[in-house]
C-alpha cells in the first residue's frame, strides 16, 4: 500500500507532463524524490507483490492520479471554486461507489455486503468514516485549486511523518534510527519543494513584470509624443488667429 502511494507522485507529474505539457525543474524533481525516498525508508518493511494486489495498485494509482489532475484543470478553465466543483462531483462519486463498489468488495474479500451483520459500533465507524471523508475530499479540493496535484501529494506525506511521530508520543510506539532518517529525509525534501516552488513562480512573474514596465514606457512616450503634437497644433492656431 505504500509502495503505491508513492507511486502517485511521479505517475502524477508523467500525467501533467503528457496531458497538459507541464515541466518540472531540475530542483522540483530532486525534492519530490528526496520525499518520496525519505517516507519510503520510515513506511515501507516487507515487500510482497500478488497479482490481485499489484492490479488493484495500478488501478488505484491511475484513478488517484488522473482525479486530481482533473481537478486542477476543472478550477482553472471554468474558474470555479473548490466548493462548487466538489457540489458537482460529490453526487456522481456516490452513485458510482454505490453501483460498483459491492462488486469490488466481493471481489476483493469474498463476502458480499448484504450479508454483513451490521452493529450499532460498527454503523457509528460507518459514519465517523464518511463524515471524515467530506473533510478529506473538502480538503483535497482546496489545496489542489490553490496549489498543484503534486503538491497535494508532498503535503500528503507530511501526514504520513506527523503519523509516525504521534504514534511514538502517545501510544509508545517504536521508533528507530531509520524511521527517524526516513523522516528527516521527507521533512527536507519538503523544505526544498516549497522553496523550489516558490523559485518558479518569481521567475515566472520576473519576465511579466519586465514586460509590463516595457509596454508601460512605451505608451507613456506615445502620450508624451500625441501631447507635443497637440500643443504644436494649438500653437498654431494662436499664430493664424
Amino acid at each position: 500500500m505504500q509502495i503505491s502511494k508513492l507511486s502517485i507522485i511521479p505517475v502524477v507529474c508523467l500525467m501533467e507532463y503528457f496531458l497538459h505539457s507541464k515541466y518540472y525543474s531540475s530542483r522540483v524533481i530532486m525534492a519530490v524524490t528526496a520525499v518520496a525516498l525519505g517516507v519510503g525508508v520510515c513506511t515501507v518493511t516487507d515487500v510482497e507483490i500478488k497479482a490481485k494486489g499489484l492490479l488493484c495498485a495500478c488501478v488505484a494509482v491511475f484513478c488517484t492520479s488522473l482525479q486530481q489532475i482533473t481537478i486542477g484543470s476543472l478550477q482553472k478553465k471554468y474558474d470555479i471554486g473548490s466548493f462548487e466543483l466538489l457540489s458537482k462531483t460529490a453526487p456522481i462519486q456516490a452513485i458510482s461507489l454505490l453501483l460498483f463498489g459491492p462488486f469490488a468488495d466481493y471481489y476483493l474479500n469474498g463476502h458480499s455486503l448484504l450479508t454483513y451483520h451490521y452493529s450499532m459500533g460498527a454503523t457509528s465507524f460507518i459514519l465517523l468514516s464518511c463524515i471524515l471523508a467530506v473533510f478529506c475530499n473538502t480538503s483535497q479540493y482546496l489545496c489542489i485549486g490553490r496549489f498543484s496535484a503534486t503538491s497535494f501529494q508532498v503535503l500528503g506525506h507530511m501526514k504520513t511523518v506527523c503519523v509516525l511521530v504521534l504514534g511514538w508520543l502517545l501510544f509508545d510506539s517504536a521508533l528507530t534510527l531509520k524511521n527517524i532518517l526516513g523522516m528527516l529525509l521527507a521533512v527536507v525534501g519538503m523544505v526544498v519543494y516549497s522553496w523550489a516552488v516558490e523559485h518558479e513562480k518569481k521567475a515566472k512573474i520576473s519576465p511579466d513584470i519586465r514586460v509590463d514596465s516595457k509596454l508601460g514606457g512605451e505608451a507613456e512616450k506615445l502620450l508624451e509624443k500625441d501631447n507635443g503634437v497637440a500643443t504644436s497644433d494649438i500653437e498654431l492656431a494662436r499664430s493664424e488667429s
